[in-house]
Formats: structure tokens, sequence, C-alpha cells
């Protein structure tokens, strides 16, 4: 993990490998950002002028490195976009600074320390800047640089940037110091969240996941339960029984729970934890197999965002519940017209067995339900449709009251994730009708996402409020790094959850 420190100045005095400046676009050209006085200084002045020279213009994901001048004790200056400068007496956004940061930290892969001169004028800038840096100095390096040498020496990737200082930053100043320790939690936790996904399935089983949430609970004073395929079967989870019966790996309900003395409020979150989706008998087709290793994303945002509010120490309760299984096809597999009676007693017609996650969904949101919290939130990875109407950068939001998933549309974009509010029409509920069980795992094509979502309704108990974060998009980055986003597992969501659990320990959400 990346340390962190703050240090209120020294941009041209740090003993450093490398310093960071920010860059925005300006009217007449690139313009230095505040935060990089005393390295503009360094260059007489004219830092913006040889920025130009160079070919930047500030926008974002920018990268520009620089020999740094005398009067620098730090040998590089790298200079990073910011995008469009703020208007006269605003200031730079959280997610400018954690774009930057990210993009930053990334360039400056194999390096060991640097220092970041961005704009800092609040703790929730300190807080901006560490979170972009120590989200983009992740690297997934675990099943590479096994291969040696002529010599024996080895040939390994580069490592992530080692060490960062946010210039700027008050260490003794209490909201300083405190929006650091929060970054340095959320970041660890997401980072874990993220070597999950990228976790190769014969690595990442049921079992093991449900292992590695063990030891992380205990470390974190978590309690963490769990129901394997026996204790299954006695209480009857048909969903996740159907769904895992197919593969020699099998099911388990994992039940984490962090409480505090002082919390009146309990927020349950339920991840769909598909460690390796190959569609079932319903097999995907070439093309769509390989990155299915990610199915299990709700699963790792759940787990992270329940050790993260642990680790903070929030006033809240927080249950996570992973519904962990693997989706292979066999001679036991089930079968596209099987009906399974699940936890809740509702018995679903399998019409398709590639729509696996709403049946392990399903299962965890009773079992959530039986504890009576004050809502439940599920995140999944759950359907194509989503991503064909929002895109791969943007998670759909439903829920059961309006005013619920206005508030974690809100939460989102303060965090910088960004989301969408989606509806559940009436309507659809009919094409999920069977003549032969209560319900089918399909409906109409048209409105997939939606369809999903309307099914998961209908598993909740009487009275609770719900939402359903649909996450297939943002959760697997396939394309070129951006930002603090790697390629690979994102770890969407996560900073959702957690700043939905603050904000209920403050009592924000009713």
């Amino acid at each position: 993990m990346t340390a962190l420190t703050l240090k209120p100045d020294g941009a041209a005095t740090l003993r450093t490998d490398a310093v960071v400046v920010g860059v925005a676009k300006g009217a007449k050209g690139p313009t230095v950002a505040p935060g990089a006085e005393a390295v503009d200084k360094a260059f007489d002045g004219k830092l913006a002028a040889v920025l130009q020279t160079l070919g930047a213009s500030g926008a974002e994901d920018e990268v520009t490195k620089l020999p740094a001048p005398a009067g620098l004790k730090a040998p590089l200056v790298l200079a990073v976009g910011l995008g469009a400068a703020p208007e006269k007496g605003e200031s730079y956004g959280s997610e400018q600074l954690r774009r930057a940061a990210g993009t930053a930290a990334r360039a400056l892969k194999g390096t060991a320390k640097a220092a970041f001169a961005l704009p800092v004028e609040s703790a929730g800038d300190v807080a901006a800047v560490a979170e972009g840096a120590l989200l983009g100095a992740y690297a997934f390096t675990t099943y590479q640089g096994g291969e040696k040498t002529a010599k024996g020496a080895g040939n390994g990737p580069k490592q992530p940037l080692a060490d960062v200082t946010v210039l700027g930053g008050k260490p003794r100043d209490k909201a300083h110091k405190a929006a650091a320790e929060r970054a340095v939690a959320l970041a660890a936790e997401i980072n874990r969240a993220r070597d999950l996904i990228n976790m190769p399935p014969n690595d990442l089983t049921p079992e093991s996941f449900a292992a590695i949430a063990t030891a992380a609970g205990k470390e974190n004073g978590v309690k963490v339960e769990i129901l394997d395929e026996k204790a299954l079967t006695k209480g009857g989870y048909g969903g996740l029984l159907g769904v895992g019966q197919g593969s020699v790996n099998p099911p388990r309900l994992v039940r984490l729970a962090y409480t505090h003395s002082k919390a009146d409020k309990t927020l349950a979150l339920v991840g769909k934890g598909i460690t390796y989706d190959s569609g079932g008998i319903s097999l995907k087709p070439p093309g769509h197999n390989e990155t299915m290793k990610c199915d299990m994303s709700g699963a790792a945002a759940v787990f992270a965002a329940v050790i993260t509010a642990a680790r903070l120490g929030l006033r809240v309760n927080v249950t996570g519940w992973l519904a962990l299984a693997e989706n292979m096809p066999s001679g036991s597999a089930t079968r596209p017209g099987d009906v399974l009676r699940m936890y809740s007693g509702k018995t679903v017609e399998v019409l398709n067995t590639d729509a696996e996650g709403r049946l392990v969904l399903a299962d965890a949101i009773t079992r959530a339900s039986e504890e009576n919290p004050d809502a439940i939130i599920d995140v999944a990875t759950l359907t194509g449709a989503m991503v064909l109407a929002l895109g791969n950068r943007t998670f759909g939001i439903m829920a059961n009251d309006d005013a619920f998933r206005t508030a974690i549309h809100d939460v989102a974009g303060d965090v910088g994730e960004a989301a969408w509010p989606m509806p559940l029409p009436a309507d659809l509920r009919k094409g999920m009708d069977s003549p032969t069980a209560d319900i089918a795992n399909m409906g109409e094509r048209m409105g997939g996402g939606l369809v999903a979502g309307l099914f998961l309704q209908e598993f909740v108990g009487e009275g609770i409020t719900w939402a359903h974060l649909d996450i297939a998009g943002p959760a697997f980055h396939e394309g070129a790094p951006y930002g603090y986003t790697p390629k690979g597992g994102t770890g969407s969501g996560i900073r959702t959850l957690v700043r939905l659990a603050e904000r209920t320990a403050d009592g924000d959400l009713g």
C-alpha cells in the first residue's frame, strides 16, 4: 500500500523523486494552478510558457514531464492537466483534483517518492488529492514477474508509486489529519476489492472469498458468519443452491456485521458474488466469457464498504451479505425450465440460467430483510441492458422509495461516482408471470435492467426501504486507464456506500 504524509509546503526543498504540479486550460493557453508557486519560481515564472512550448494544454489526463531546474531538490517535475480553470472566486472541484492526482500517480509508476503540489485550500481538497493519488497508484501485479532472466534476476513489472506527500496538507490540523486517515482506509479497501475482482476464478472461489472475508473481519473487529452448502440446504436457500449446483465449488452466504455501541440505525448491504459466470446451461457466447471473473464485483463492493465502516468507526451498524456462487454448466446444473424454491418460499421458474445474479441476490435480500434494517442496498453487475442504457462508466439506481433513490444519486455525485436514477415501471412486472411458478427469472427483453430490479423488489421485506445499484458498466474497465481508474477491477460503488454509511451515522438520511 502506498504511504501517505501531509506537509504544509516544501515543493522546492523536499528531497523527493518528483514534484507534481497542476496545469489548467486557460483562455490564452495553459495556466499553472495554485500550489505550484515555488516550482514556477524555479522556472523564473515561465513554467506555463515552457509547458505551452511543449504542447501542453491543461486538458484532463494530460501529463508533461520536465527535468527540474536549479532551485528544486527533486530531479523531475510532472505537470498534470486539471481541465478547465475555475471561474474567478471559485475553487477546483474535488473530482478535478482526485482525477488529476490519480493520473499523476499512474504516470509515476516505478517511482519511489513524489510530492503533490496541487491546489489545496481545505480538508476536502486534502481528501481528494490523497484519494486520487492512492487509487491511481494501484496496480495488480500478483501474477506477474514470475519469469526469470538467464542470471536469475526477477523480470517483473514496475511497482506503483510507493510514497505520496500532499503539500498544503497540515498534519497538525484535525480536519486535514482526519481527511488523510479516511483516504488511507478507503483507498486500501477499494484496492483490496480491486485485487479480488482481478483475481482469476481458479483462485477466487466462493470458499476462498469467504475465507478472505473471515480474515479481514477478524482483523477489523467485524463479526463474520458463513453458511456453507450444508447450511444453505438446511435453510432452504434455493436461489444460491440452484445457481451453484453445476459447479464443483459450492456456494456460500457470508454475513459481515459491523456494530457500534451508540448506533441507532442499521444499513444492510447485499452483494452479488458470482466468482465466475459462464452463463450455466444458457452458455455465454465466445467473447463474453473472458472477463466474467468480475461478476463478483458487487460482493467485493459490499465487503469493502463494511470493512471501511469498521476502520473509520462510523456510528452506524452495517451488515454485509455476500451471495457467493460459481455459475457453471454440468450434468448437475440448473436447466432452463427448472423451478427453484427460494429462501422466501416463493417459487421461480428459471427461463435463462444466465440470469443468475438475481437468484442469489433474492435469497440474500430475503435473509437481510428478516433483521429489519432501516434500509437495504444491493449492489450487482446484474444486466448487460444497464450497460446499453448508461454506458461503461455510469451505474443505475433503482429503489422502492423516490427520496432514497435521489439521496443515493446525490451521494454518488458528491464522491465522484457517475450514477443515474432509473424507474421501476409496474407494467414490466407482468412479463415475469409464469404458468408454472410464482414468478419467472426473465421478463420482457426491452428494459431488461428494470425487469431485473422489479424481480429483486419482490423479495424485499414489507415496509423496508430498498435500493438496487446495477454496476455492470463501471465495475470492470477494459479500456486504457484514466484518472484514478485502472484497467480491470475498479471498485465501483464503494465510495457511494461508504458515504451513505457516513451520512446515516450523521443522521442525514433520516
